[in-house]
């Protein structure tokens, strides 16, 4: 199925919005965008398929209620979450409600780009290619004890301090276990890491 480069960015700050918009349009995209996530929602249901960029604070309704209802409603859409820095844990919990994706504000130009990239790349596939459950566990069984006990802390939502500290060891040490377990996953990002353990039912809701 071809995908069409659609992007309906939802986020309250004008600024942000517009730079954004701006930028993935000199990239090749089409772009709407939304103050609010209420005017979205009740327009999505006739909206052309696109990736949906999805602050996670806003007023009136936040992003993951957004979600939620985008999923309840049957808007298929994929997402990708912008969260704060280093709110791994809103990231996961946007994950588990069917996140694909996230990125920390404040973000670079490249890094939309290859969250973007990413998505309509795993839209274009068939069901049938798409990772499933055994699939995910056969690639974390290659990891270590410790590099699995460091992924299913950070698909709890906790961050590389709070893995050291429950496992006793220095954040430095967390890092290290990250970097192998993600080459052996295969991943280059977090999203991706997360993604594969979300799968395989790893974790419990933060």
């Amino acid at each position: 199925m071809t995908v069409e480069k659609l992007v309906y960015i939802i986020d309250d700050d004008g600024a942000i919005r517009r730079s954004t918009s701006l930028f993935l349009r000199t990239q090749g995209y089409a772009v709407e965008s939304y103050s609010s996530g209420v005017p979205f929602l009740e327009a999505a249901g006739s909206l052309r398929p696109g990736c949906v960029m999805l602050d996670v604070r806003m007023p009136e309704i936040d992003g993951i209620a957004v979600l939620e209802q985008m999923r309840s409603a049957g808007v298929d859409f994929p997402v990708v979450v912008m969260t704060a820095h280093g709110d791994v844990s809103t990231a996961v919990t946007a994950m588990r409600k069917g996140a694909h994706n996230f990125i920390e504000k404040p973000f670079e130009q490249d890094t939309i780009l290859q969250a973007l990239e990413e998505v309509f790349a795993v839209a274009e596939q068939a069901d049938a290619q798409r990772l499933t459950a055994a699939a995910a566990l056969s690639r974390i069984e290659t990891l270590t004890p410790r590099e699995r006990d460091v992924l299913e802390g950070l698909a709890t939502g906790q961050t590389n301090k709070m893995i050291a500290l429950a496992h006793g060891i220095s954040p430095r040490t967390v890092e290290i276990h990250r970097a192998n377990m993600m080459e052996k996953l295969g991943v280059r990002t977090l999203p991706e890491a997360l993604r594969i353990a979300l799968i395989a039912g790893l974790g419990t809701e933060p």
